[in-house]
């Protein structure tokens, strides 16, 4: 009898979830390449509002997403229903690789919710070069 009222709770659980709507909110932080001029945000936030999909289909982001440039490198995404970050950074990456940024750049998750792009530390490669 224990193990039916379990299954029975975790049931009535997943249920309720489903219907409430959550509202997540990210933040790309690109103010260091913004700054030095080799990354344009504006053409990054459009890329994103025609890329991201909503229900499998792309460009049909309606009311449930909002891409906002806050105009001093960062790009606010927020969602009002399921969104995973690892998306978004998957989808930071393919930008980075069209743009041939991604040799020079990588996608930093400072803290939940919020990414930063930073440049790789190439500071070893000068003892390299003095050797031969």
């Amino acid at each position: 009898m224990a193990p039916a009222t379990k299954t029975g709770t975790a049931g009535a659980k997943g249920v309720g979830k489903k219907g409430q709507k959550t509202t997540q909110k990210y933040i790309i932080n690109a103010k260091q390449p913004t700054d030095d001029r080799i990354f344009d945000p504006s053409a990054f936030a459009t890329f994103l509002q025609q890329r991201i999909k909503v229900d499998g289909r792309t460009g049909n982001l309606g009311d449930t997403i909002t891409v906002n440039n806050l105009g001093d490198g960062r790009i606010e995404i927020v969602s009002h229903q399921e969104f995973s970050g690892r998306y978004l950074k998957y989808l930071t990456k393919k930008f980075l690789k069209k743009q041939q940024l991604r040799d020079w750049l990588r996608v930093v998750s400072t803290s939940k919710g919020e990414y930063s792009l930073k440049f790789f530390n190439v500071v070893g490669d000068d003892n390299e070069e003095e050797e031969d």
